[in-house]
């Protein structure tokens, strides 16, 4: 199916299904341990040894032997892979760096070698006596020190009219820098593998987020037929980004079982995951606004920094940016610096999440030396087309609505436009506010519909679910389409062997995903109305198919052999003649203890406008979960850089802090009642990024509201506050 026209009225309308808080059917699996995760595949892979990975103890240089005679002769070692028996290996488009390296280490905690023993406790002790000998090289280590080298960068700009001249001759300028981290996914099931072969084919038991990117991209790194290879994903516990890809769990597991002749299991420890798989890159990022008095934005500049390894690509920080205000002069561009740190890639949100803990700082200042308020200011420099094209228009945007709702349910009619003035207690409080922005991103997705004798509706299709909903999403938008209970629908997912979807990730996901099913659920009602002799306006419920003045049982029109079809929504031209994207805005309430600048978020409130809601339950899940990973981001989630050596020091989850539930406070979520013709069928778009772009801005925000204290230096502790409070007596 072709989407290249605007959707109308369809079957999705009905909103019998779809829309409604159903609870996540995967649920009770989850909960009660019986869902098989990857690692846990004891009963695909009976017998299975275990692999233990070693990384790299340098960043940067090459290994010149590895002693392997004691770790051989260890209590239950089956087999050591290492380059050198690996076999020749190619590289998958997605990687960066090779997955398994040597004598070449590009990275701290490249895996080098895997132990494969009986147990995973000989499987580590074993690992512990291979002797590494290394030749080390000086690396690079240090963003805002490679930004002030004057090294060269690789930069990438885009411009509108003439940036310089308007920001020189603005009456009201502002002209700062900020800085987020490097920060890690700290996702709870790290990345994790089971692999078989039989013969020349592979099976392989995996956490991953994209079936399809990852099987072609193992199938090149091992140089075996794609169609040798059948993976399966079916359960994931968390992702957020890392697990986009193929990654050296898959490979070693892949290449462990072959040297070993037996199931190999590889769950990557917690330090590998840190500093071997990939991670949010740190940025430096310069913004310049210039403004009339009355507010109108005239030139507004963004420019942000990031490091990567070579080849690598920049966090583009800027992309909001480039949509989200008016200003008739522009310029956003990104500066790659090449690091020899882990490679940074995609974490949720990757873009607009740190681009924005940026951006929203500086509309406040701008606001503030304006004399406007915030919500004010942003209501004014709104857009209803793409600043750069204004002949094309958002296919709907609806910000300044989420901005005014918010504002009224948050009551930030009460909060004091000058810092510092609201105390109780020994407690500063302050309200801040930012604005939410995510594009819409939509990509080809494929299901396959089955109708049994039974009347029950199966759907298989390649899409993942990674604690977002997605079983349920697709059994609702199937139940809808053929008129059937939720309970006569079976969904499948995270398999090789079925048609390819969009995959999860991006906030793509959703709308993309059921679409497709959508897709193959038109086909199954043209061919079910073929089959029963009906006209081709019939229509589908209670399980019945009506039409004529007859009336069937699809169990019945599904006959013996019941019916199966395939197909695959295409995404056309309506996403380049619109800026589809989701918009919200985001409200904090903090408490900042007067003796300690210990920040407590006391209240939480997003305002979402992303399309058609299919679940107003699991989408309210995602929201909050991103709304709470926003807390970590502003107040305490940093990949600590020990620059002298190159990597992560902080790297499990000890030292790594990400918020508890006693860090999580009150969490509102108000979903405006939207539709997006040009977005899809669905009329749906996303909603799992945007809950966490703003959030660390809308902190940052009511800090500065409750104090007086402004930082632009994420994340946001103590240390950074104390020394710059008011004082206690006032």
């Amino acid at each position: 199916m072709r989407f290249d026209t605007p959707a109308t009225a369809n079957p999705i309308d009905q909103l019998k299904v779809i829309g409604q808080p159903v609870d996540r059917i995967d649920g009770p699996m989850k909960t009660s341990g019986t869902a098989p995760y990857a690692y846990e595949r004891h009963d695909a892979a009976p017998g299975a040894a275990y692999g233990y990975v070693l990384g790299a103890a340098i960043a940067k240089g090459r290994i010149a032997s590895i002693d392997q005679r004691l770790a051989k002769s260890a209590p239950g070692v089956i087999a050591i892979v290492t380059a050198e028996n690996a076999g020749k290996l190619g590289k998958g488009s997605f990687n960066t760096a090779r997955l398994l390296g040597g004598p070449l280490v590009e990275h701290y905690h490249q895996a080098i070698a895997l132990v494969v023993a009986e147990t995973f406790e000989q499987a580590r002790a074993a690992a512990q006596l291979l002797e590494v000998s290394y030749v080390a090289a000086e690396g690079a280590f240090d963003l805002a020190a490679e930004r002030s080298s004057g090294k060269k960068t690789v930069d990438r700009d885009n411009k509108v009219g003439d940036f310089a001249s308007a920001f020189a001759g603005a009456e009201v300028r502002l002209d700062q820098t900020y800085s987020t981290p490097d920060q890690s996914h700290a996702m709870m099931e790290p990345h994790a593998t089971t692999a078989a072969w039989r013969g020349d084919k592979l099976s392989v038991w995996t956490s991953n987020q994209m079936i399809d990117w990852t099987t072609t991209d193992l199938a090149a790194t091992l140089g075996i037929p794609k169609d040798s290879i059948h993976l399966m994903s079916p359960y994931i516990g968390g992702g957020f980004g890392a697990k986009l890809f193929l990654r050296a769990d898959t490979v070693l597991a892949a290449i462990g079982a072959r040297i070993a002749r037996r199931p190999v299991k590889v769950a990557l420890q917690r330090p590998i995951v840190a500093n071997n798989t990939v991670h949010r890159p740190a940025t430096i990022q310069r913004i310049r606004l210039g403004a009339a008095k009355d507010g109108r934005l005239t030139a507004i500049g963004h420019e942000s920094w990031s490091g990567n390894l070579v080849n690598g690509k920049p966090e583009n920080a800027v992309q909001q940016t480039q949509f989200l205000y008016a200003a008739a002069h522009r310029l956003t561009g990104t500066r790659l610096a090449v690091l020899d740190l882990p490679e940074g890639n995609a974490m949720r949100a990757p873009g607009e999440a740190p681009g924005l803990m940026a951006l929203e700082i500086a509309m406040d200042e701008m606001a503030e030396r304006l004399g406007i308020d915030p919500i004010e200011f942003r209501v004014l420099n709104d857009t209803q087309v793409d600043p750069a094209n204004p002949s094309r228009r958002f296919s709907e945007r609806r910000l300044i609505e989420c901005m005014r709702t918010g504002a009224k349910a948050f009551g930030w009619s009460q909060r004091s436009a000058r810092p510092a003035l609201r105390r109780e207690g020994r407690h500063w409080l302050g309200i801040g506010t930012a604005v939410g922005f995510r594009n819409n991103l939509v990509t080809k997705s494929g299901a396959r519909a089955r109708l049994d004798p039974r009347g029950v509706v199966t759907v298989e299709t390649d899409m993942t679910d990674i604690g977002t909903g997605s079983y349920t999403i697709i059994a609702q938008t199937a139940a809808e389409m053929m008129g059937v209970p939720l309970e006569r629908v079976v969904v499948r997912l995270g398999d090789s062997s079925f048609p390819v979807s969009a995959g999860s990730g991006g906030q793509w996901g959703a709308n993309c995903s059921t679409a497709g099913v959508y897709a193959a659920c038109v086909k199954l009602r043209e061919a079910v109305v073929q089959r029963a002799g009906l006209p081709a306006d019939a229509s589908f419920a209670d399980g019945m198919v009506r039409g004529g003045g007859r009336s069937l049982p699809l169990s019945e029109v599904a006959g013996a052999d019941g019916l199966v079809v395939e197909d695959t929504i295409e995404f056309a031209e309506l996403s380049k003649l619109y800026q589809q994207s989701t918009f919200g805005a985001h409200f904090v309430e903090v408490a900042v203890d007067a003796y300690t600048a210990e920040v407590r978020v006391r209240r939480m409130l997003a305002v979402c406008a992303s399309g058609r809601i299919l679940n107003p339950k699991s989408a309210r899940s995602q929201v909050i979960g991103a709304m709470t990973m926003g807390v970590g981001g502003a107040l305490m989630e940093e990949l600590a850089v020990d620059k002298r050596l190159g990597f992560f020091v902080n790297h499990d989850l000890a030292g790594y802090e990400v918020p508890v539930h006693a860090d999580i406070p009150h969490q509102e979520v108000i979903f405006l009642d939207e539709t997006d013709a040009m977005s899809s069928p669905m009329k749906a778009k996303g909603v799992g990024e945007l809950g966490l772009c703003g959030v660390g801005a809308a902190i940052a925000n009511a800090v500065y509201n409750a104090t007086g204290v402004r930082v632009r230096d994420y994340p946001i502790t103590l240390d950074k506050l104390l020394g710059r409070m008011p004082p206690i007596d006032s």
